[in-house]
């Protein structure tokens, strides 16, 4: 309640300073033109009835510079929640290992990680490694089209070949049935629904795709004389910040869950191993269910992190929301409602993911205690 109180006194007091020296407090500036680009900025916007995705212009508003911004820390927080939970869980099993080598290079890492600024980790992959990497005709080809380069990254990636609204629209009927699976499966699926949700999902989405004419192709990235075109590319600044934040917050990760790991009694572990069990089907059918149940709490609070933290690729010019926020602010002069809209961008993106974890764990508790 003090730090309230303290918060609301400093924005009471701003506001009385630029009402005497008559700055209007108004968030009228959100309407007028931006006349800057952005690198990376995408809008979703209604272009001749479709619904597309287009690059931000100068002529676009502040509103849609700020909406850019979102969108940008968004994608790298979505994606790195998702990687970093995959390495954060492999990296706490492997901690365990009865393996020497495995263990002992699973924990150099954590504590090398751990022990190491994020901030200075992202200038290291994007000043050290990936602005050092060959760039076009020399740029290194990996299998499966994966090509790297001082321009970035670029992957495979399926690309519309028809009308982009037909597209989208495939897509999201989709994801429709999907969710349908979904449901069903959790019905069917009683043993393991997770399981089961996911097989079944695939399945209807490769369904619902295939009976919709496949209206997309794979575009693979090619080595031109002075570019790098097809597929989808990732920035050096993208890849810098999303490989800072994933080995960052995937050390925190492995420690919560050799901990959570560590905390299920000894019985557990002797009941897998009389029923024959080897070490990773005990692991993943016996242990982590049980082991996640402990980590949820903790490891939201690192999903909450992470997506704090995206505000550091600012350092390396990553496009995010606190990047665009400082251009807006420099070039407008709307320091404070900049950042009241900043604070509560990022204070919502919180809610939500607290949210979502504190459902879950509640479904995942009444399940268990049952």
């Amino acid at each position: 309640m003090l730090a309230i109180g303290f918060g609301i006194f400093l924005v009471v007091t701003a506001f009385r300073s630029m009402t005497e020296r008559g700055i209007p407090f108004t968030f009228s500036f959100l309407f007028q033109e931006a006349g800057f680009t952005v690198s990376e900025g995408s809008l979703l916007a209604i272009e001749d009835g479709r619904l597309v995705w287009r690059p931000f212009t100068a002529r676009d508003t502040y509103l849609q510079a700020f909406a850019t911004g979102l969108y940008s820390t968004l994608r790298v927080t979505v994606v790195g929640i998702l990687i970093a939970t995959v390495t954060g869980v492999l990296l706490g099993v492997l901690r365990l290992s009865g393996n020497w080598l495995v263990n002992r290079l699973a924990l150099a890492y954590v504590e090398v990680v751990r022990n190491t600024p994020l901030l200075v980790q992202m200038f290291f992959w994007y000043f050290a490694v990936l602005l050092k990497l060959p760039g076009g005709q020399q740029a290194s080809t990996w299998y499966g089209g994966l090509i790297v380069s001082n321009q970035g990254a670029f992957l495979p990636w399926l690309v519309p070949t028809g009308p982009t609204g037909g597209f989208a629209a495939v897509i999201a009927t989709a994801l429709l049935l999907g969710a349908a699976a979904w449901l069903i499966a959790r019905r069917l699926g009683r043993q393991r629904p997770v399981l089961t949700g996911i097989g079944s999902l695939l399945a209807v989405l490769g369904i619902g795709l295939v009976l919709s004419g496949l209206p997309f192709e794979v575009s693979t990235p090619e080595l031109g004389r002075f570019r790098i075109t097809g597929g989808i590319g990732l920035s050096p600044e993208f890849t810098a910040v999303l490989l800072g934040l994933v080995i960052y917050t995937s050390a925190f990760i492995a420690e919560v869950i050799r901990g959570a790991i560590q905390s299920i009694p000894r019985g557990q572990w002797e009941g897998a191993g009389s029923l024959g069990l080897r070490y990773f089907p005990m692991m993943w059918l016996i242990i982590l269910p049980q082991a996640a149940r402990i980590a949820i709490p903790p490891i939201g609070n690192l999903y909450l992190s992470l997506m704090k933290n995206t505000s550091l690729a600012v350092a390396v010019g990553y496009p995010d929301l606190f990047n665009i926020y400082r251009t807006i602010s420099n070039q407008s002069g709307r320091s404070l409602e900049g950042v009241i809209i900043t604070m509560i961008v990022y204070l919502v993106l919180s809610f939500i993911i607290s949210a979502l974890l504190n459902a879950y764990n509640r479904r995942v508790n009444l399940r268990w205690s049952a």
